[in-house]
C-alpha cells in the first residue's frame, strides 16, 4: 500500500516506523518549524496549495492517515475534501484530549482570542504555550503582562517589551516546568487542548503551585470521517485495506 501520512506529530512519526515495515509511507510535514524531527519513510516538506494541490498529489497513493495536530484544522479539512474527491480512502488520528482529566482551577474557552480575555482576568504574569502562530493573538490584550512565552522556535513578529521568549522543545519533566513557572512566578498558564502525556507536566505542576490554567478547546471535526486515537487501531484499519486490495 501506497500511504500518505499527514504527520507532525509523537504518534505520526511512530505510526510511521511500524507501516514502513510493510508499506510504502510518505510522510508530509507542513514546513512550519526549523530542523524537524523525521519519521522513518520518505517524507516530504511543505503545502499541497490547498485543496486541488492535495487532490492532485492523491494520484500516487491508495489510503491517506491525517495524524496532524488536534489545532491543525486547515490542512484536516483539506483531506477531508480532497479525499472525497479522489475516492481516496482516510483516517483520522487524533490522540485523546485533556476533556476528562478538568480540574476546578481550569478554564476551558472556545477561541485563542477568549483565552486571552480570560487570562488576562486572572493574573498578570501568565506561562503562555500555545505555539508560535498564535501568538499574537494574545499580545493586544497581554501586551502589559509579564508574559513567558514558550515556543519551539523564535516567533517571526516583535512581541512587547514586558514579554520574555523561550525556545525549546519538549517532552518536558516535572521538575523543569516547577522550576520554569517558580522562576517566572507565573500566576496563569495558557494552553491549548493538545491532549496525550508528551506536555502534561506542565499541567501536573500548575496544579501543585495552585495556578489557573487557560485552555482553548479543540476546534469540531468532520464526523462522518472514521477516527481513532490508538496506533495499533490506525495500524489495523491501513493493514485491513491492503488485504482487501490483493
Amino acid at each position: 500500500m501506497k500511504v500518505l501520512l499527514l504527520g507532525g506529530t509523537g504518534e505520526a512519526r511512530a505510526l510511521a516506523e511500524i507501516l514502513a515495515t510493510t508499506d510504502e509511507v510518505t510522510t508530509s510535514l507542513a514546513g512550519r518549524v526549523a530542523d524537524p524531527r523525521l519519521p522513518v519513510g520518505r517524507v516530504r516538506i511543505g503545502g499541497f496549495g490547498g485543496v486541488d494541490g492535495l487532490s492532485s498529489a492523491l494520484a500516487q497513493f491508495d489510503v491517506v492517515v491525517d495524524a496532524t495536530h488536534p489545532f491543525a484544522k486547515t490542512i484536516s479539512a483539506n483531506a477531508v475534501t480532497a479525499c472525497a474527491l479522489r475516492g481516496v480512502p482516510l483516517l483520522r488520528f487524533e490522540r485523546p484530549g485533556w476533556a476528562d482529566r478538568t480540574r476546578d482551577s481550569w478554564h476551558w474557552t472556545p477561541s485563542h482570542d477568549d483565552a486571552a480575555a480570560v487570562a488576562a482576568r486572572l493574573g498578570r504574569r501568565p506561562f503562555l504555550t500555545v505555539g508560535r502562530q498564535e501568538i499574537a493573538r494574545f499580545i493586544p490584550v497581554l501586551r502589559d503582562h509579564a508574559t513567558l512565552a514558550r515556543v519551539v522556535q523564535v516567533p517571526d513578529g516583535p512581541v512587547p517589551p514586558s514579554w520574555r521568549v523561550v525556545t525549546s522543545r519538549g517532552p518536558y519533566a516535572l521538575a523543569g516546568e516547577l522550576e520554569l513557572m517558580r522562576e517566572h512566578a507565573a500566576d496563569v498558564l495558557i494552553t491549548k487542548d493538545s491532549g496525550g502525556d508528551f506536555t502534561w507536566p506542565k499541567m501536573e505542576a500548575a496544579e501543585q503551585l495552585g495556578i489557573p490554567v487557560v485552555l482553548v478547546a479543540r476546534p469540531a471535526r468532520t464526523a462522518d470521517v472514521p477516527t481513532v486515537s490508538d496506533i495499533d487501531d490506525a495500524v489495523a484499519w491501513v493493514r485491513a485495506l491492503s488485504t482487501m486490495s490483493r
